[in-house]
């Protein structure tokens, strides 16, 4: 039960491939989440700049009374 089989063998040698094989994946991953980060703190800077839209309590409470 503890020894690796031929299956666990295949099954680690294709994980590896996929993110050490080929042009720089995890590389090209990583880069992507970053851009995902910055994009993100962009999209919250945007919306802390907006002016949270204030109602005027009293101007609904008298066009409530008056219809």
């Amino acid at each position: 039960m503890g020894a690796l089989s031929i299956w666990h063998i295949l099954i680690l040698g294709a994980i590896a491939l996929v993110l050490f094989g080929g042009r720089g994946k995890v590389s090209d991953l990583m880069g992507d989440f970053g851009k995902g980060v910055n994009s993100f703190k962009k999209g919250l800077a945007e919306g802390a700049k907006e002016e949270p839209k204030v109602i005027n309590a009293d101007a609904a409470a008298k066009d409530k009374v008056s219809a």
